[in-house]
């Protein structure tokens, strides 16, 4: 059998329509769509089974089209399951008498949670098998841990859908006894209050935002627990935690533009949680306690790229903030941590991540030195604050993650540990670049790169390129041991740091947002033509890839320039923009509104229109495609990328593969476990290595001919 005798699901077309604005859209993949509802119903009607056929139709149509990639799938999996360090352990952390670690065991999927009481000598006490509690579930996902003060009960949530809706429940660690306390539909965690029997929890609506404040005391009915308080606007999600002192319970509500605290002492779970500081729109800010102050991460004042002030601990209104240390606009401050003597600051200056120790007494305040041009740092778990060291995370391009202890007066790091590579890795054999590529409107845009020693840049290699660019959220260089297979099969691999999210400071993400997204896509294009023009790429080698808002990345730039790309792989793509952000019911859209705009509104609309993948699909040629989804995804609706693989099947002109992965088990994250998720990423290695003729049998790039029929 030939590719061209495989033929693609052929998606049914009813028309729907619906008119915004004057305009009317027509929709013909609208029936997609499945409710929560009819997703959980226990049989399914005519309509679930008729959305099933179709995703089925679609995996049974991939598995066909890349059947001759069968072989290598199993021998990418297995070598990139190879450099995995099976029998591992985390560096343990001590906090209120108990050092505290995870390590997996050879051969299984999920981690054990455990903890020495007073040294590492001591006996371990495991407190969560993961593997035992995964045992019977397709998918399984642990949050929130988190342990009483007496140190005697374990609290975590545990999803088995992949939906985000997690079930607490109580485990006593000196019997190792359930509780019969048992909370569904949560974000994952509680929060304890500091008599060892209060906890507080969040809960989700039916658009799963995190909405509602419960009070559950333990041995208590669940029914009965107490509304502590109820976040009405919908533009907004509410969350808890404990102050790092320990001596506050902190109930926050988040929106992208403006956020507001309340707070209530630890030890009076019982009373009436008071204001910090009334919400404003565009005043954002977070809080820290110690001693008799709270610190304050803001924007105030017109500080885009936000300042730390200081108030007393009982006159916590803004105008009570007195400045801790001047504004200065060319470091963007991402985030504090208090110790006795000193404060850390976590500050992205020209897109670099730095650590700034600063002491108390002003003295001796300096930066931690790395020794490499590109990387990325932060601060680690820190549960103490009478201690000069300070636990941190390091990672570059080439370099795996390392943990390190850093003594703040010493100024000498002790590497605990780094991510061991199984096998043959040297990092001296890789090499990473920092480069600055002009975007269309003169703005510099940075560009990170990683190859082996030896590739060369005369225009021949192939280069993924990665991108997301959304949410303020920074792509920072990072290892990757799975990565490895490509660059040790002659890949590059670029990550590009383009506007809508923060590694330039604050501006970075305002102009990739609301009615300047199209910077986003054009950074990332510009980027891409860089590749090829300076020598890196071939300009017939040059793959893209992004996920979620870098699946609606991988949308764009696709209508734009079809041509710039050998191969795209669009991993649960946010594609169907308009539709989706019209719908208030659908997960997450009322709280993006500060992020996209609201198309209600005309003029977001039709800015919208302009660059939504969904809309914008056009009778012409279109790359080799690999799509990604999941079932069961609360973030980005299975039905997004699956119209869109339908439109783009009914209009696109060429004979290129378009082929779509839907893992009927999971969500937004993919599978679970250790190597699960690691088939996936063998899958769509083995695409584009197919595709840049690099795979496992040269004779059988027909994958890549005219003998596909789309």
């Amino acid at each position: 059998m030939t590719k061209s005798d495989i033929l693609p699901p052929a998606a049914e077309k009813t028309a729907h329509k619906a008119v915004v604005h004057g305009d009317t859209l027509l929709d013909n993949y609208f029936w997609m769509r499945l409710s929560d509802d009819q997703k959980n119903a226990a049989k399914p009607d005519a309509q679930t089974q008729k959305v099933l056929d179709y995703l089925n139709a679609e995996n049974a149509y991939r598995e066909k089209m890349m059947a001759h990639t069968d072989s290598f799938q199993n021998r990418l999996f297995e070598e990139i399951k190879g450099r995995i360090k099976q029998t591992d352990m985390s560096v343990p952390y001590k906090e209120n008498g108990y050092f505290y670690l995870t390590r997996y065991e050879e051969g299984k999927e999920y981690p054990i949670h455990s903890r020495k009481k007073e040294n590492l000598e001591a006996s371990e006490e495991i407190m969560l098998n993961v593997n035992d509690l995964a045992k019977g579930h397709e998918y399984y996902a642990i949050g929130g841990r988190s342990v009483s003060p007496d140190n005697n009960i374990i609290a975590y949530g545990e999803d088995i859908v992949s939906r985000r809706q997690y079930t607490v429940r109580f485990k006593e660690l000196s019997t190792g006894k359930m509780l019969p306390d048992v909370i569904p539909n949560t974000t994952g965690g509680v929060v304890w209050a500091n008599d060892n029997k209060t906890v507080f929890y969040t809960k989700k609506d039916a658009a799963l935002r995190s909405y509602q404040i419960y009070k559950h005391l333990l041995g208590t009915p669940v029914k009965a627990d107490q509304l502590v308080f109820h976040e009405k606007d919908e533009t907004f999600s509410t969350f808890i935690y404990k102050s790092k002192s320990k001596k506050y319970l902190i109930i926050g509500s988040a929106a992208t533009l403006s956020q507001e605290y309340q707070v209530l002492e630890a030890d009076n779970p019982d009373g009436k949680f008071r204001m910090f500081q009334p919400r404003e729109r565009k005043l954002e800010f977070d809080i820290s306690h110690y001693g008799d102050k709270w610190y304050i991460r803001t924007n105030k004042d017109e500080a885009q790229n936000f300042k730390i002030m200081v108030t007393p601990e009982n006159a916590t209104t803004k105008d009570n903030w007195k400045d801790l240390m001047p504004y200065d606009k060319a470091i963007f401050i991402e985030g504090i941590d208090l110790f006795k003597d000193h404060m850390v600051i976590s500050e992205r200056k020209e897109g670099i991540t730095q650590l700034r120790i600063r002491p108390w007494d002003g003295k001796n305040e300096h930066y931690i030195e790395f020794g490499e041009e590109s990387y990325t740092t932060g601060t680690g778990i820190n549960p103490d604050f009478e201690t000069d060291l300070l636990r941190l995370d390091y990672t570059s391009l080439t370099t795996p993650n390392t943990t390190y202890d850093y003594n703040v007066k010493t100024k000498k790091l002790t590497q605990l540990k780094q991510q061991e590579v199984i096998g043959t890795f040297n990092a001296a054999e890789y090499a990473s670049e920092r480069k600055m590529v002009k975007a269309q409107d003169g703005t510099m845009v940075p560009l990170s790169i990683v190859y082996k020693k030896g590739f060369k840049k005369d225009g021949t290699q192939p280069v993924l390129l990665y991108g997301y660019g959304s949410y303020g959220y920074s792509t920072d260089p990072y290892f990757s041991s799975a990565r490895l297979s490509l660059l040790d099969r002659g890949f590059g691999f670029a990550i590009a740091h383009i506007r809508g999210g923060q590694e330039m400071g604050r501006q970075w993400y305002e102009d990739g947002k609301f009615l300047k997204k199209k910077n986003t896509f054009t950074d990332f294009i510009d980027c891409g033509d860089y590749l090829v023009k300076e020598g890196y790429a071939a300009k017939d080698k040059l793959f893209a890839e992004g996920g979620s808002a870098g699946g609606l990345l991988m949308g764009a730039v696709m209508n734009m320039r079809p041509d710039l790309w050998r191969g795209i792989i669009a991993g649960v793509p946010f594609v169907d923009v308009v539709n989706t952000m019209l719908d208030e019911s659908i997960p997450l859209t009322t709280g993006e509104f500060d992020e996209w705009g609201n198309p209600k509104d005309k003029t977001y609309y039709d800015y919208m229109m302009s660059y939504s993948p969904y809309d914008n699909v056009e009778a012409k040629s279109y790359p080799p495609t690999l799509v990604t989804t999941g079932y069961w995804d609360s973030q980005v609706q299975y039905w997004e990328p699956a119209k869109w693989v339908a439109k783009l099947r009914e209009m696109k002109t060429d004979k290129n593969p378009l082929l779509m992965y839907c893992n009927m088990d999971t969500g937004h994250g993919g599978a679970s476990g250790r190597f699960r998720a690691l088939r996936e990423t063998a899958m769509e290695y083995a695409f584009m290595l197919d595709l840049a003729g690099l795979g496992e049998r040269l004779n059988l790039l027909g994958f890549i001919s005219d003998l596909y029929y789309m």
